[in-house]
């Protein structure tokens, strides 16, 4: 009998399914820990961006983000009426928006620290190999960016 043929169109084999069943579960993960937060994951990412350096405008969170203005609009007016960020008009460029955490977004801050070590622990990995997954994922993920901006 012939060696079995691999099935290219086998959906296990996918491994863009695997990124997007890994997203799921991780999604699934930081569901109760956003939750205690109040947050969403988008939410959560725009707060991450903004706790690492606060008064950005809108265009340099999508870019940093890669989300377009008509999707993080939405979100940054939630987490305004949440009291977590103040958005303002840049009194030096009209066109622009500036984004500010309020003192009760700084604040969060301090109890999202505990999100990192559960997700890790959910993981099931050391700190050291999930890293390197990770920096393996964004060297992947460049260089399709890549790939699709040349094509």
């Amino acid at each position: 009998m012939p060696g079995k043929k691999s099935n290219l169109l086998d959906l296990d084999a996918q491994f863009c399914f695997a990124v997007y069943s890994a997203g799921h579960a991780l999604n699934r993960a930081y569901k109760p820990l956003l939750d205690a937060l109040g947050v969403t994951y988008p939410q959560y990412l725009v707060l991450l961006t903004l706790w690492a350096e606060d008064d950005q405008s809108v265009g340099g969170i999508g870019e940093r983000l890669m989300l377009e203005s008509s999707t993080l609009t939405p979100l940054l007016k939630r987490l305004e009426a949440a009291g977590l960020i103040r958005r303002a008009r840049n009194p030096e460029d009209e066109r622009q928006v500036r984004i500010r955490l309020t003192p009760r977004g700084r604040r969060l801050r301090d109890k999202a620290q505990a999100v990192p070590p559960a997700v890790l622990k959910a993981t099931q990995c050391d700190g050291d190999s999930l890293g390197r997954l990770r920096e393996r994922i964004v060297a992947v993920r460049d260089a399709i960016l890549e790939s699709v901006d040349e094509g």
